[in-house]
């Protein structure tokens, strides 16, 4: 069965103002696709713009010039409501600090983005309620983030992304503030999903070692891609092409 190409970013730039003017320029005719169900990890140095690529993909922001197709939607040119519409239908994110509310319990959280939808109370519960169990978190939804383990907070925030049923997540650093051992964990659970459920993943990440959980690399450095392909076995290869 031929899978469904659901982004296709071609010939994007980004350039940003300088305060003393002019502008500075981050990303050079980035251009790729990728395939439904595929498990992907945008890698590079800091500095390289692969965050910059990432909010572009997550349409939180737009491209200076060049096409973006999101599920065949170009979103090169939307306006702020529109971006906002795309990221709420299609997209769930998860970020490397969590971005939990520390004030309101773990039931409360995962339900957020489905508040955006229009979801009776009723049936917003019992989508939170099921992620929840998805993630090993059935047991604690009347706990406050400040009351989890840094796992634990990561895996609510997987449960909040999953309550829109995206066809898409992005995950940025997801292992950044954790310990080697709940990041694995992490990262096994996001390969999982992407077996069980068949969820495209894209995953920001500076190593290596993070990014062989995937099952492609896009390699960045100094804002242009250097190499697309299958997880190569060491990371030297990922460096041969620079310019």
């Amino acid at each position: 069965m031929m899978k469904e190409n659901i982004i296709f970013m071609n010939k994007i730039c980004k350039s940003f103002p300088l305060e003393i003017g002019g502008v500075q320029q981050v990303l050079f005719d980035v251009t790729f696709n990728v395939l439904s169900g595929e498990f992907i990890a945008i890698m590079g140095p800091s500095g390289s713009g692969k965050s910059t690529c990432m909010n572009i993909i997550g349409a939180l922001d737009t491209p200076t010039s060049g096409v973006y197709e999101l599920y065949g939607k170009n979103i090169t040119n939307m306006t702020n409501d529109e971006l906002a519409k795309i990221r709420n239908e299609y997209i769930g994110f998860v970020f490397q600090n969590f971005n939990l509310l520390s004030k309101r319990n773990v039931l409360d959280n995962v339900m957020l983005p489905l508040m955006y939808r229009g979801i009776s109370t009723e049936d917003r519960i019992a989508r939170a309620r099921e992620m929840l169990r998805r993630v090993g978190l059935e047991n604690f939804e009347t706990y406050l983030p400040t009351q989890l383990s840094g796992g634990m907070k990561q895996r609510v925030a997987i449960a909040r992304a999953l309550a829109g049923n995206p066809k898409l997540i992005l995950a940025d650093e997801p292992t950044g503030a954790l310990d080697s051992k709940m990041g694995n964990e992490i990262l096994k659970f996001f390969k999982q999903l992407n077996k069980d459920m068949g969820i495209t993943i894209i995953m920001i990440t500076h190593e290596f070692e993070i990014a062989k959980y995937a099952h492609r690399i896009v390699h960045i450095y100094d804002g242009r891609i250097n190499y697309d392909g299958p997880v190569p076995q060491k990371e030297s290869i990922l460096m041969k092409n620079v310019r």
